[in-house]
Order: structure tokens, then sequence, then C-alpha cells
């Protein structure tokens, strides 16, 4: 049997250099509070309908 390649693990070192770089290139950080979402809500509201339209 072959062996899986083991996958890359992500530390806490890599997260913090990773930041660094992006807020030294001009990123910046939203904190957003517990409880609220990071998304979008489009715009409008969509209709659905359940009746077959044939």
């Amino acid at each position: 049997m072959s062996k899986k390649p083991a996958k890359d693990s992500v530390t806490t070192t890599t997260i913090e250099e990773q930041t660094a770089a992006f807020l030294k290139s001009g990123g910046t950080i939203q904190y957003v509070v517990k409880g609220t979402s990071g998304q979008v809500a489009p715009e409008g509201s969509k209709q659905i309908s359940s009746k077959n339209n044939g």
C-alpha cells in the first residue's frame, strides 16, 4: 500500500506571518461583533413560486 502525502499543517507562526504581511501591504482587519454575520444581504427580495408553470 502506498501512503498518502501528509497535508501541510497551518501553524500559529504561519498565521502570524501571513497576518503581518497582510497588514504591512496595507490590508485592514474588520472586527465583527459576536453574533453578527459578516455576509452582505443581497439587494431586494426574490419571490419564489411553488407552482409549476406548465
